[in-house]
């Protein structure tokens, strides 16, 4: 039997995207009833809302490791996928970084990545906003103008979202990444322990449908892994986060990409 307790730390953030998300959703239909025939644009402006609330609380939440992960680490142009409010931005160290760019499907959060750029220093001309997917690799290379053109890509929190993470990762690696490049990434994923692997199974389509299609159930690890010959794959747990009971598990890496022989 399957035992209850991995649900507390759930539930709580649940009602939470409820309580944010459906009121301003529900008024947003009334105003243009059209959306209730488009689902996933709906879909995304139920999370933009919900994002609006949760985004400062998962940085708080996030801030030591990317104090430590990105900070020192990224550098040159930098490829933030799923950039959601720009909560990157101020771990970069602007010494360092010459370019900006950031992948954000959700056109409604375009506004706070520029806002967020804008505050920390950044140019006009050195800031990107894509509204296309992490796996429209050609779509990317076409604003970068060419292969191979990023040092340092940056994936907090995002893979968990993608479609097909495998095909992204891949021409993410592949195409757009430059030998020598690294990937920084911090992500939750498939909880080792086989009982809240299950409840997480059981429960992503409900959470996959309030949180813009973030699966619970994702071995990120070994996507990435497999998406790329690396020359270094240093990969850690989240310091002092345990897994028991733990619904979002979380692990860092900073992948080298294997240099061209």
């Amino acid at each position: 039997m399957l035992r209850l307790a991995p649900l507390y730390g759930l539930l709580p953030d649940l009602w939470l995207a409820i309580k944010h998300g459906v009121p301003r959703t529900w008024g947003a239909i009334i105003a243009q009833p059209r959306l209730l025939l488009h689902p996933s644009e709906l879909s995304r402006l139920f999370f933009s809302f919900v994002w609006e609330k949760f985004a400062p609380m998962v940085d708080e939440g996030a801030r030591e490791v990317k104090e430590s992960l990105v900070r020192p680490h990224a550098y040159g142009v930098v490829l933030d996928i799923g950039a959601g409010h720009g909560h990157t931005i101020p771990y970069l160290d602007r010494t360092r970084v010459t370019k900006y760019i950031a992948i954000e499907p959700n056109v409604r959060m375009h506004n706070e990545i520029r806002d967020m750029a804008q505050k920390h220093g950044y140019k006009a001309e050195e800031v990107f906003v894509l509204g296309c997917g992490a796996e429209e690799a050609e779509v990317i290379l076409a604003t970068l103008g060419g292969e191979h053109c990023v040092d340092t890509i940056v994936s907090i929190l995002t893979l968990c979202t993608i479609p097909d993470p495998k095909a992204a990762a891949y021409a993410l690696i592949k195409s757009v990444l430059k030998s020598g490049g690294q990937f920084l990434w911090y992500e939750h994923i498939a909880n080792p322990l086989p009982d809240v692997r299950t409840w997480q199974r059981l429960l992503t389509p409900l959470w996959a449908t309030a949180f813009d299609g973030c699966r619970l159930d994702r071995d990120t690890p070994a996507i990435i892994l497999s998406a790329g010959a690396w020359e270094t794959t240093d990969m850690w747990d989240k310091p002092g986060e345990k897994q028991a009971d733990n619904m979002f598990f979380h692990q860092v890496g900073r992948f080298v990409k294997a240099r061209e022989q």
